[in-house]
């Protein structure tokens, strides 16, 4: 077997710690917002959506470009996968830069856009935090990139240890600025900023250890190499068109939510971040998975890259239902810290708990399933069932159910669902089919 118990411990553990660091952080970092007020609060939650968008993008290439490398190393070409390294890089810095360009210069248009007429006090505070985050995209690029090839090669350990310090300079630089400095929501922001630049010097720096199976030395060149672009670019433009559709269809749902009024935009907010803590195992593990299917297909062994993704399933299912039980249990404390009037804090509590259920229920074949598809280069398929999915289900269904049967808020959140569903049971078909196998070698 490639991997052994010890491992996907030794790959799955890190990363649980960083996402628990990412969570926790953020979770902070609304709470500490949540004392300039629910404007703060909504203002923030609407630009996030919005860069996690940017985010998404950023992954879907790291992705590319780690399914690619790991693909050499299952293969043992390892200067192969140095070179496929060092031009995801190259690209996706290129790509930040141009994003920040266009987000500083047309930040109040594309808010308008996106978002329509909020309230003044919420669009003051998006438009703060929407110029200063778009600085941090560069670097964002860049730890994202190296990360994943970090994980490529079971180095997991580097990249939780390089979270930890990311994190740590955000919630201090939070701390320092919201209460101390008074600087409102761009106290939040200018941390963010900070600390990512932080993170991509570090791992940057690291990649050039001649010692590592994938590094940077004898690398560095400033050209695109355009075979290796082209078949990263194969991977990473479907997973990032279907992530950012993803999040595009979660904007224009949240277009939805914001005419509800501020305190549903609050209640929205919150809920997301406390069903991050929800889904904490499934996206760690999720993460392990590209990496681990990418080198058994590969190398050539189908069989057990069937076999850890069924592994990996299950470790996510019961993580899922461990947290879906404490959460539900300690909503009503979880919903205090942050501040919010009764009827914001009535929504999020009902909508979290109906996450918690239907999390245990259906994530793990919409989210986890899928990543070895992926992996093998069956993206195209992957891609188009999400987007339907989500524009079909996701936000058709969000309008039906507020709009017409009026759920209010609890309404988005059942669309949600009914996406997952579709996405799930379409996952499964082609899982359980054989052409997924032999995707990777069409396309070489």
């Amino acid at each position: 077997m490639l991997y052994s118990d010890r491992d996907l411990r030794k790959l799955i553990v890190p990363l649980i710690i960083e996402q628990t660091l990412a969570i926790a952080v953020g979770m902070a970092d609304t709470i500490m917002i949540s004392a300039a007020g629910e404007a703060a609060v909504s203002g923030v939650s609407l630009v996030d959506t919005v860069n996690i968008l940017l985010i998404n993008v950023f992954s879907a290439l790291a992705t590319g470009g780690a399914v690619v490398s790991g693909h050499f190393l299952g293969q043992k070409r390892q200067e192969d996968a140095s070179r496929s390294a060092w031009q995801i890089i190259l690209f996706a810095t290129s790509l930040a830069l141009a994003i920040t360009v266009v987000f500083i210069g047309f930040h109040e248009s594309l808010l308008r856009l996106m978002f329509g007429q909020i309230e003044p006090d919420v669009m003051h505070s998006a438009r703060i935090y929407l110029i200063i985050t778009a600085v941090s995209f560069p670097g964002l690029a860049v730890y994202n990139s190296c990360a994943a090839i970090f994980r490529a090669m079971n180095s997991a350990k580097v990249t939780m240890w390089i979270s930890l310090l990311i994190n740590a300079v955000n919630l201090i630089g939070n701390a320092v600025c919201i209460f101390g400095l008074k600087w409102g929501v761009a106290g939040a922001a200018v941390p963010t900023a900070v600390s990512r630049y932080v993170g991509a010097v570090v791992i940057f720096s690291l990649m050039f250890n001649e010692k590592r199976e994938i590094n940077f030395c004898g690398q560095v060149r400033f050209c695109f190499d355009l075979e290796l672009i082209r078949r990263i670019l194969f991977i990473a433009i479907p997973n990032g068109l279907e992530n950012s559709m993803f999040q595009l269809g979660k904007i224009l749902v949240l277009s939805l939510v914001a005419t509800m009024g501020t305190s549903a935009i609050a209640a929205n907010a919150v809920g997301g971040t406390l069903a991050g803590w929800n889904i904490l195992f499934g996206a760690s593990i999720n993460l392990a998975l590209v990496s681990v299917s990418a080198v058994c297909i590969g190398a050539g062994e189908i069989g057990q890259a069937r076999y850890y993704t069924r592994k990996l399933m299950l470790y996510v299912e019961a993580g899922m239902v461990l947290t879906s039980v404490i959460m539900y249990v300690s909503m009503p404390f979880l919903v205090k810290m942050y501040h919010l009037g009764p009827e914001a804090s009535r929504m999020a509590i009902e909508v979290v708990r109906f996450h918690n259920v239907m999390a245990v229920l259906f994530w793990v074949p919409s989210f986890t399933l899928p990543n070895t598809l992926r992996s093998a280069g069956d993206v195209i398929w992957s891609m188009l069932i999400a987007i339907f999915s989500m524009w079909v289900f996701r936000i058709a269904a969000s309008y039906f159910f507020t709009e017409r049967l009026h759920m209010g808020l609890l309404g988005v959140w059942a669309a949600m669902i009914v996406d997952w569903i579709f996405r799930g049971i379409c996952y499964t078909i082609r899982y359980r089919g054989h052409k997924w196998e032999t995707a990777m070698h069409k396309r070489e």
